[in-house]
């Protein structure tokens, strides 16, 4: 069955994925990025900003991005790297993977081009998988070092996701954990807290974390479940009341119903030899909290 997309208001072109129990995905080319999750009863799990900018080349506030070769101010790119606000194409090759069900997945690809290696003198290949099923959201981002060089990098999936009340919600599976605070510097501290919870501004990177993380929202009686591996660093963020009046593709009430968390490798950057490929796995699933 042939993929089901069509061209935004934006003329953006969008990927409609879609599941039997009636869940679905939105997947832009533009950046490889989700930008909607819907559970079977239509619900949004993915946050958008109310003032994300949808214009090339800006990249979209919001939803499931792959931020590479980049992400962090820990070289000389944007913080969250390139391919975030590049167009992407369809792999029809996704090579060493299963065949996908073209109506629940899509292969997505990101080659290097001549002016990208203006700014990061490696070539490489950037493969993303998304497969929808009920419940769950599976991402499987894939890098080759198409370079005759090695190939050092950093990546992150940014998860935006809606919650009822940024103040009533807790992240388990961080507690006891080293975290670079980068609203200090950078400083390294030890998560002292039984769960993270949120009354002010929060940018964090926790270091060595485990392959399940959780966010409990209280209101909505709704748990994310984050699983993952190949990624050993989560990132935790949001910008709070004052960034987000100063940010001017966030409105100003947004900060509360978000919160970004994110699969990361960052502490020890991924080399590759020429030709290798390294492969990681997300998975992203809602289940009733216990509450």
């Amino acid at each position: 069955m042939p993929l089901n997309i069509f061209q935004d208001l934006d003329g953006l072109p969008r990927i409609i994925l879609t599941e039997p129990t009636g869940s679905s995905a939105e997947v832009l080319l533009y950046g490889g990025q989700i930008v909607s999750w819907k559970n079977e009863q239509k619900q949004e799990l993915l946050f958008k900003s109310s003032k994300a900018n949808w214009k090339q080349p800006k990249a979209i506030r919001g939803g499931i991005s792959v931020c590479f070769p980049q992400f962090g101010n820990m070289g000389s790119l944007d913080q969250q790297g390139f391919t975030r606000n590049r167009l992407w194409s369809l792999d029809r090759d996704p090579s060493s993977l299963p065949p996908p069900d073209n109506h629940s997945s899509v292969d997505l690809i990101f080659k290097s081009t001549r002016e990208d290696l203006k700014i990061w003198p490696r070539s490489f290949e950037l493969r993303l998988r998304i497969t929808l099923s009920a419940g769950k959201l599976v991402l499987i981002p894939r890098v080759r070092n198409t370079d005759n060089k090695p190939l050092s990098f950093t990546l992150a999936l940014c998860n935006y996701l809606t919650v009822s009340d940024i103040s009533e919600i807790w992240i388990e599976g961080l507690e006891t954990l080293d975290y670079l605070d980068n609203l200090v510097k950078r400083s390294r501290f030890t998560e002292q807290a039984d769960a993270i919870t949120f009354d002010d501004e929060v940018d964090r990177v926790y270091l060595r974390t485990p392959s399940k993380i959780a966010i409990i929202d209280h209101e909505k009686k709704r748990t994310y479940e984050l699983r993952k591996n190949g990624r050993a660093d989560a990132v935790v963020w949001n910008p709070w009341e004052r960034k987000a009046k100063a940010m001017n593709d966030m409105g100003d009430e947004d900060y509360q119903s978000m919160i970004s968390l994110g699969c990361a490798v960052i502490e020890y950057p991924v080399t590759l030899k020429p030709g290798e490929e390294w492969k990681g796995h997300q998975e992203l699933s809602t289940v009733s909290s216990r509450l």
